[in-house]
């Protein structure tokens, strides 16, 4: 099948949901930008930020998009290209945007707070703590594989002759491993990461202080991309995966514990550039391939034996929580009511960021797959990807894909430079996503240690310093405990349950106010039956394997999760009673 018929089919299905269901969702939650929103009402200019949209959309695509839509999507595709496509595409549609913009209205209308703390009035006390629990623990996780994710970025290498390079070449590093060659494709990603870093101090500061144009800010965010690339290929950075763990570790502590504006806005601005350039690239060179070299899938379109073989499971549910965020990710109602609800300008911008964000979000995982299933056979993807006896690398597998796909495109572009690029993608995914990630995490234990020790927090646990330094250091902890591909099953059943229980308790938000509900009931139903099954599955083939840390995390969190669930299923009927005694039989309308 040539490449432009799942590309294409993709774009136009998204775009059409674009443009039909968010405008109903929206009149649902009485969308009116007369209202006054939580970054108008709370302004304290550290985390209540009035912020333009295309700055707060830069911040909110950046940061849930993360690795999720490349690396789940890629360990997915041993199932075969056509299954993942479908999750992605309507799973995207029906399950991810819905809940992301749902979400981001609802913290709007609560003035700006967190589903965890939205959560405490529609679910109660005692499922309020349960729910705060697996945040804070799914959380942790998430922040472990990307911090890992980022340290196999940066430290990733290729055979020279594979990337088309000569054993003299100059334009990559290179190490000698078991006997081959091996070019450096971190390095250059690694000094344009300390360089975007170190500038975005400065754009953070001519943006808010000296009110610096949005054209002006595009214009600065871009040379700043383009100049920390020119200068990675003439000194690229070689550092060990030990050691960038350690400094990505560091620099995260001091990320978030300084006011949005500084650092995380202008970074992720800045880093956007390239993620909106890289997909440009990427959708540009799937084009001229399809259209004239004739490419075309080279995955089989469904293989359940292999898939079932390397994920260790059936196709459902094992699929759904790998793909992970590609479709729907529990994470992004975290970002939605954590941070980019405090800087949203009006409420129409909830379905512009929140729903267009996703959808967004969705089409990359598209081209993320396409590219790579057209560009590795199988016997090489499987060989990087699930190596015997070897840690996975899907981000490798990403690189390459991209690299091959741009230079089938532009022969005039090497594969070694535009596998570069690819790097510089994920790269610039991960370290926003930590940078937010983290920050959220020192939110969750604020309301955590504020309900332990009911709202007489000692003053030290009450300093975003310390909080963030325990969300830092159980970051570290996992990193350094488990791998990638060890995580990430139980990361994805844990994110999709996230996501699952922010949809259970905006269903109960809706139905306590008579409206509409059925369209975040459905998946929120849905999703509960594949991240619980999922779970169990987990649990068994940890326990079989040997694997005691990874066992006891999926066990807490199927516990944690039945609770709330049970929880929610309460306060749920609760609900339609009392809805129906007021108002009559609401729910039948529906």
């Amino acid at each position: 099948m040539n490449i432009l018929v799942p590309v294409a089919a993709a774009a136009l299905v998204l775009w059409l949901a674009l443009r039909l269901y968010p405008r109903w969702i929206g009149r649902v939650f009485h969308e009116d930008d007369a209202n006054e929103v939580p970054a108008e009402k709370f302004a304290d200019g550290c985390d209540f930020v009035k912020s333009r949209t295309h700055v707060v959309f830069g911040h909110h695509f950046a940061t849930i998009a993360g690795a999720g839509p490349i690396v789940g999507p890629i360990l997915a595709l041993a199932f075969g290209w056509q299954p993942v496509w479908l999750w992605a595409v309507l799973g995207g549609i029906f399950f991810g945007a819905v809940h992301d913009m749902t979400v981001m209205f609802m913290s709007v209308r609560e003035g700006g707070r967190s589903v965890a703390r939205i959560a405490k009035d529609v679910l109660g006390p005692v499922g309020y703590v349960l729910n705060l629990v697996v945040l804070i623990f799914v959380l942790t996780i998430v922040n472990a594989i990307f911090l890992n994710l980022s340290v196999t970025a940066l430290t990733s290498a290729y055979p020279l002759d594979a990337l088309g390079l000569e054993p003299g070449q100059r334009l990559l590093g290179a190490v000698e491993q078991n006997g081959v060659l091996m070019g450096r494709i971190g390095g250059i990603a690694t000094t344009s990461v300390f360089v975007i870093t170190a500038f975005a101090p400065l754009l953070g500061w001519l943006i808010r202080s000296r009110g610096l144009g949005m054209s002006m800010a595009y214009a600065v965010a871009a040379l700043v991309c383009v100049g920390s690339v020119v200068l990675g290929f003439l000194a690229p950075i070689t550092l060990t995966g030990d050691t960038w763990r350690v400094l990505v570790t560091i620099y995260v502590f001091i990320a978030c514990a300084l006011p949005v504006w500084m650092v995380l806005q202008p970074r992720d601005f800045t880093n956007v550039q390239l993620l909106y350039g890289g997909m440009a690239l990427l959708l540009i060179s799937l084009l001229v391939v399809g259209l004239f070299h004739g490419g075309s899938i080279q995955t089989p379109a469904l293989d359940l034996a292999t898939g079932e073989r390397v994920l260790n499971g059936a196709i459902w549910p094992i699929l759904f929580i790998t793909v992970a965020c590609g479709a729907i990710s529990g994470f992004h109602s975290l970002v939605a009511s954590g941070t980019t609800v405090k800087q949203l300008p009006r409420e129409s911008d909830v379905r512009r960021i929140g729903y267009g964000g996703m959808i967004l979000e969705s089409f990359l995982a598209v081209l993320v797959l396409v590219a790579v299933a057209s560009m590795l056979p199988q016997p090489e993807y499987l060989r990087i990807v699930y190596p015997a006896g070897a840690p996975s690398n899907p981000i490798l597998a990403f690189a390459l894909g991209v690299g091959r796909m741009v230079h089938t495109a532009m022969p005039f572009v090497p594969v070694a430079i535009a596998a570069v690029l690819g790097i510089l993608m994920i790269e610039g995914f991960v370290v926003t996503t930590l940078d937010s990630s983290v920050r959220l995490a020192r939110y969750l234990l604020d309301e955590f240690w504020d309900y332990v020790f009911a709202g007489a927090t000692p003053a030290l646990l009450r300093h975003p310093m310390v909080n963030t330094a325990i969300a830092v250091g159980m970051m570290f902890f996992f990193a350094v405990s488990a791998t990638v591909r060890q995580m990430w099953p139980i990361f994805g059943a844990g994110n999709q349950l996230i996501g699952a229980l922010a949809l259970t308790t905006v269903t109960v938000w809706l139905v306590q106010r008579a409206r509409r509900h059925l369209f975040a009931f459905l998946p929120a139903v849905c999703m509960i039956a594949t991240t619980l099954t999922a779970l169990f599955l987990l649990l068994r083939h940890h326990l079989a394997s040997g694997n005691l840390a990874l066992a006891v995390s999926a066990i807490v969190l199927l516990c944690l999760s039945v609770s709330v669930v049970v929880i929610g299923a309460t306060r749920f009927s609760q609900a339609v009673l009392r809805s129906k005694g007021t108002t009559g039989d609401v729910v039948a309308n529906h």
